[in-house]
């Protein structure tokens, strides 16, 4: 090697040194630095979301004797109660909140493109719960509206916002009401959001209405394909009154000690018959209504005419959706000579009422709420076989397995389609 023959030379070298050292420390320094920044963020799988159970789903669905009884021992001992706190929080970092529950991987195929669902969700409670089932029913094409009713807790309200505003096709309604049980109130929630959704920018074909305990039992390709082939008709339960006809020859009146609590109570005074000699039918509080059906009930001098009739009823939801289908010139109706319709020949939802075990369907593994089932671990697989769209009901707080495992099983299926 040759040196350098002046100490010109030599300070040159020196300074060329110098800066390559430099250039290398600061190079040293962003990698470091870049590697402390990466391992102080949270892996994806670590963002707190709600609690993930340690149970294989695979086996569940089986009905392996030990992975079942594993369910019985996490919903005797281990259940994780989750926080409507915890959902506004992820949800005030949205980039955060939709990476982490995997909504920007979600894509939708042509046909869901092509044929896009609308939702009305009347909730209260459980705002993770509410989460999940849009995750599980959520596509880019849908568009879902959130009534969450006026009485629910702050931090309910606040995480369902949370929700909606990080998801640019949820929206919370326009008109909230503060819902009691059995009164109009339930049905004006929906109303209030059939009337938003309608003047959406969204050309959706078909509407579901669903509660905050609700889940889907179909992905949504498998949904819009069930929709298609609909050819323009609802699908909802809709049956001859029978026991069920003093709910609405009665008028019955709201009272109560508050505003937030209140109920109704049967007077002796008889109702007229209903407006234009509208023949009654009863069926349930869920619907699965065209889009015609829709914009008809919205222009109809009659529908108008009777849903005021209605008003001062007992469960309403119980009966007006059941005979608006039955209505003629309804698009897409039922003529009141065709064969009853009753929640097993409609697909739309399957609750299982404690009274009909044992004859239309097994037994309830969990516990029963006011005579409906909250489902368990062990009737996933009956569930998803049974042949309906939705079911109603599930608590994260009474079997969070059963919710977890049909995440899971829903998931692989949508897999399955990919984009």
């Amino acid at each position: 090697m040759n040196l350098p023959s002046s100490t010109s030379g030599l300070k040159k070298v020196f300074i060329s040194l110098l800066l390559s050292t430099l250039l290398l420390c600061s190079l040293l320094f962003v990698s470091m630095t870049d590697k402390q920044i990466v391992k102080s963020l949270p892996p994806l799988e670590d963002i707190p979301t709600f609690h993930k159970y340690n149970i294989n789903c695979k086996a569940i669905y089986d009905l392996d004797p030990v992975e079942v009884e594993k369910s019985l021992i996490i919903r005797k001992h281990h259940i994780v109660k989750d926080t409507d706190e915890s959902l506004f929080n992820l949800t005030s970092n949205c980039p955060k909140f939709i990476k982490a529950r995997g909504y920007d991987r979600v894509c939708a195929t042509d046909e869901e493109r092509d044929f896009p669902i609308a939702y009305s969700l009347v909730v209260h409670k459980y705002a993770w719960m509410v989460e999940r089932l849009i995750r599980a029913i959520y596509s880019p094409a849908n568009i879902y509206c959130i009534h969450y009713d006026e009485k629910s807790p702050d931090e309910f309200k606040s995480a369902i916002e949370g929700l909606a505003s990080c998801l640019p096709n949820v929206f919370i309604v326009s008109k909230r009401e503060i819902v009691h049980y059995a009164t109009f109130s339930r049905v004006q929630a929906d109303l209030n959001c059939l009337a938003d959704l309608l003047k959406s920018d969204v050309q959706w074909k078909y509407v579901i209405n669903l509660c905050g305990q609700d889940f889907p039992l179909r992905t949504n390709i498998e949904l819009v394909s069930g929709l298609k082939s609909l050819n323009g008709s609802s699908m909802l339960e809709s049956t001859l009154p029978r026991h069920k006809a003093g709910r609405y020859k009665y008028h019955f009146e709201l009272t109560g000690p508050s505003e937030y609590r209140k109920w109704l109570v049967r007077t002796d005074q008889l109702k007229s018959p209903p407006p234009h000699g509208i023949e009654m039918f009863v069926g349930s509080a869920y619907f699965i209504l065209s889009r015609e059906i829709v914009v008809f009930m919205d222009s109809s001098a009659v529908v108008k005419d009777f849903v005021a009739w209605v008003e001062d009823t007992y469960s309403p939801d119980e009966h007006l959706w059941a005979t608006l289908l039955r209505i003629p010139g309804a698009p897409g109706g039922v003529p009141s000579s065709h064969p009853e319709i009753n929640e097993l020949v409609s697909k739309t939802r399957i609750t299982k009422w404690s009274g009909h075990e044992n004859n239309y369907y097994p037994p309830c593994t969990a516990i029963h709420i006011r005579g409906i089932c909250i489902y368990g671990a062990a009737e996933v697989r009956w569930l998803l076989n049974f042949g309906h769209w939705f079911l109603n009901k599930l608590d994260p707080n009474v079997d969070p397995i059963t919710i977890q495992c049909l995440e899971e099983i829903l998931k692989e299926r949508r897999d399955l389609y990919g984009c």
